[in-house]
Order: C-alpha cells, then sequence, then structure tokens
C-alpha cells in the first residue's frame, strides 16, 4: 500500500510546484531568439493614423491596435511605497504589453483577448507573426529613440507575474485605482541600480490592443499634399511668434547699445579702453549657458535687483523679456565689436577737420561716423540679429520652456526632438534656415545698394 501511495504523493507534489512556481513564458514555450536581421516585417501593413496605430499581415487571423510607446518609466514610490521601475497605464484596457530592456523583451498577451483574436501562444507560427507586428509597430512609433535590440531574447507570457534571473515582470498591476507595468528584484530591490547583483538596463515600454485582423483599421497612405495639411493644421506655431517678437525686439537694444559701448570706448585712454572692451566682450567667448548663469543669479529673486522687478510687479525671470535680455547678451558683443572696429578705421584728420569747421560731436557720429561705416555696422548688426535668432542656452536657462511665452523655435527644436517629434524639429530647422538666410540675404543687398549710392554722391 505505501508503494503505491508514494509514487501518487510525489506526482501531486510536482503538480504543485508546476502550478505555483512563476514561469517567464507559457508551459512548453521556449523563449525565442532572434536578431533584427532574422526578423523581416516586409508584409506588415501600418496604418497611417499615428492617431491609432495599427498593423496587419495579410493571411493572419490576428492584428495590432492602438500601439502606444512610453520611452521612460518612473522609478519613484507609488502610492508610498517602492513597487519598482513603473510604465504608467492608467485606466486603459490594453490586452498586449511589453516592456524591453537591453537584453530582454517580455511580451504579456492578455488570455481572453489572444483567444477573440485567434492568437495561439502555442504555435510558433503564431509567435512569429506577432514578432514582426510589434517589430514594425515599434519602428513606426520609435520616432529616432531606442528600439529592440538586435540580440534580445524574447519572452510571450500570458501570465501576469514573470520571474526571470531573479527579476520579476509585473503586468497590469492595479495601484490605487491606476494600472502600472512593473520590473523589480524579486525581493523587491531597485534592479536599475548598478550595485544590484540582478541589474537590467531598462530601455521602454509599449501598450496595444490584441484584436481579429477583420477589426484592425488600417488607414491608407495619405498624399503628400494632404499629409502636409495635416501637419500644418496640427503644428502650434507660437514658437515662430515668440522668436520674432523676441529677436526683432532684442536687435534694436543690441544696435543702440552696441553703437553707444562702442562710441564710448572710441574716446577713452588705452589702459580703461582695454578694461571696457574686456567687460563687453566676455559674453562672446563665454558659453551661452554660463551667461544664463550669472544672468540668473543676478536677476533671481534671491538678489535685490531681481526682487525689485518683483516687487513692482514686473519680474524678469522666466518670463518673455528674458528671452529679450538673454538674446542681446549674447548677440551685443558681435554689435559692440564690428561697430567698433569700423570707427577705428576712420580717418582721424577727417574728423578733426570737421570739428575745426564748428560741427558739434553729435553732428560728426551722425553726418560721418555712421554713414561712413554704414557697411561694416550693417554687417555687424547681420551677424548680432543671426546669433539672436539662434540664441538657446542662455534663453532655457533664463527665460525657461514656457508655450507660447519662453519657447523660441531653437528651443521647440531642442524638446520636440528629446520628445520624439522628430517631423516638427525638422520643420522648426527648415523654417529657421530659411528665416535666416532671406534676412540676411535682404540686409546684405540693402548695404550694398546704400554703400553704391554713397559712392556714386561722392564720385559727383
Amino acid at each position: 500500500m505505501r508503494k503505491r501511495i508514494f509514487p501518487v504523493a510525489v506526482a501531486l507534489m510536482l503538480a504543485c510546484a508546476f502550478l505555483v512556481a512563476p514561469t517567464a513564458y507559457a508551459a512548453d514555450i521556449e523563449p525565442m531568439s532572434s536578431t533584427k536581421s532574422d526578423v523581416s516585417a516586409d508584409d506588415v501593413t501600418v496604418s497611417a493614423d499615428a492617431d491609432d496605430l495599427a498593423a496587419v499581415i495579410d493571411g493572419c487571423a490576428f492584428a495590432l491596435g492602438d500601439f502606444q510607446r512610453a520611452s521612460k518609466g518612473s522609478n519613484r514610490d507609488i502610492d508610498g511605497e517602492y513597487r519598482g521601475y513603473a510604465y504608467y497605464i492608467g485606466n486603459k484596457s490594453d490586452t498586449l504589453m511589453y516592456m524591453v530592456t537591453s537584453d530582454t523583451v517580455m511580451v504579456y498577451v492578455d488570455p481572453a483577448a489572444a483567444k477573440a483574436a485567434g492568437f495561439d501562444l502555442s504555435s510558433q507560427d503564431d509567435l512569429s507573426q506577432l514578432q514582426r507586428l510589434i517589430v514594425k509597430l515599434d519602428a513606426t512609433a520609435g520616432g529616432g529613440g531606442a528600439l529592440i535590440g538586435e540580440k534580445a531574447t524574447w519572452y510571450f507570457t500570458e501570465q501576469q507575474e514573470n520571474e526571470l534571473d531573479g527579476v520579476l515582470y509585473k503586468f497590469n498591476q492595479e495601484i490605487d485605482g491606476s494600472a502600472y507595468n512593473l520590473i523589480v528584484g524579486e525581493d523587491g530591490s531597485d534592479v536599475t541600480d548598478t550595485a544590484n547583483a540582478n541589474y537590467v538596463q531598462t530601455s521602454f515600454g509599449c501598450f496595444a490592443a490584441l484584436m481579429p485582423a477583420s477589426e484592425a483599421v488600417i488607414a491608407a497612405e495619405p498624399t503628400w499634399f494632404e499629409s502636409l495639411g495635416v501637419f500644418m493644421s496640427k503644428l502650434d506655431w507660437s514658437p515662430l511668434f515668440v522668436t520674432l517678437r523676441t529677436t526683432f525686439t532684442a536687435i534694436v537694444f543690441i544696435f543702440l547699445l552696441g553703437l553707444a559701448a562702442a562710441y564710448f570706448c572710441l574716446h577713452r585712454s588705452p589702459k580703461f579702453r582695454n578694461i571696457f572692451d574686456t567687460i563687453f566682450t566676455i559674453p562672446m567667448v563665454l558659453p551661452p549657458t554660463v551667461c544664463g548663469f550669472l544672468l540668473l543669479l543676478a536677476l533671481g529673486s534671491n538678489t535685490a535687483l531681481g526682487q525689485w522687478f518683483i516687487d513692482i510687479g514686473f519680474p524678469l525671470i522666466f518670463s518673455w523679456p528674458a528671452t529679450v535680455i538673454a538674446a542681446v547678451v549674447v548677440a551685443f558683443p558681435l554689435m559692440y565689436r564690428g561697430a567698433l572696429g569700423a570707427f577705428d578705421n576712420l580717418d582721424p584728420n577727417m574728423l578733426d577737420a570737421a570739428r575745426t569747421l564748428g560741427w558739434s560731436e553729435s553732428k560728426i557720429f551722425f553726418k560721418l561716423m555712421l554713414p561712413l561705416s554704414w557697411s561694416s555696422i550693417a554687417a555687424s548688426t547681420v551677424l548680432a540679429f543671426a546669433r539672436a535668432l539662434g540664441e538657446f542656452g542662455a534663453t532655457l536657462f533664463l527665460a525657461g520652456n514656457y508655450l507660447g511665452i519662453t519657447r523660441t523655435i531653437p528651443i521647440a527644436i531642442y524638446f520636440e526632438w528629446m520628445n520624439g517629434n522628430t517631423d516638427i524639429a525638422i520643420f522648426w530647422t527648415i523654417i529657421l534656415v530659411i528665416f535666416s538666410f532671406i534676412v540676411i540675404m535682404f540686409i546684405n543687398l540693402w548695404s550694398q545698394h546704400t554703400t553704391r549710392y554713397r559712392k556714386g554722391a561722392v564720385e559727383e
């Protein structure tokens, strides 16, 4: 009797151990290891609608829709407790999710959705088709960001909690009314800490809806003109207006201050001229971020000057005037140096002759010095304008990134690119190049015209 009971007890123990122990993938399904070169997604058709990104394969019973990508997760406490590296899901009803590390792709498939969509986790053909759908959508939504590693190991599972090498991959975990995907050590530790023995390098997470192929909506590729119209209709034009307003305001101050500083240094002794020349030129050699930091220290709320502006209801920091101040400071040296060089090249005997005729200093400046130096001054104005137009570092430091207030085109380019909106970043780059070209060409042609006019008047 004991001989019969013993094998049965062992069998029961093994069955219980199998049911209780978590696995990284479905029973009898080995992890899929492949490289990108092995995954050909040429047969995958992706919807042109970026707001509802979907993909299908001809002859495949299932499809993926509503594809979304979280480029970054959060490693902070949730509801007062550390839960791991988290990707926020919210209240969405995604039925396919995956988390990517440097060498792992852990894919969770909702069992009910898989059954409804005709997806079989035990079928290698279905796994291969699902992998191709994921790779194609991942590349489409990547926006220049990280993609699945070429030698990453793929795991497919229908379980919400999966352990792999001491790391737990938890899907659709409800915490305080919201859902999260989590990567955490089996002991609850932070596996993104390089000191952790089970350290993993997290990359990104994605969410999608697994559905029957007949329910997937695949929008046709729009024409170039239609795409341009949609792009323009959704584009926020405020960076252009902020940039124009800032640059044209700044160039007025730059022009006047540059001429005044050059005229001031022209009449100083060599000793004092060297001191002031150094002060006026320093912003040209300092990194823009250093200029912005120094301005922040000088005009911040912790200084008397900054507090005074706040008291009168005109705070400078992180406001539109701050963008003008930053542009003036970094572009002023170009105007100053050009004007000073032009004034230095004037014949001093001619100026002395004008004084003997009884001309005042102001008349000499406006009737002789300014007209004769105009070509160099115009060139300096162009350079200063271009520098103010492309100012980034000092503006970001002093004025920040407030949409419609301080976000200029250079700042918009940086943040749109960082957020994966490469098309918008490229558009603003092209606009900035074209606008700079037109303005500089116009001023150069106008300067040449006025120079020829004056030469003709002198010859007559």
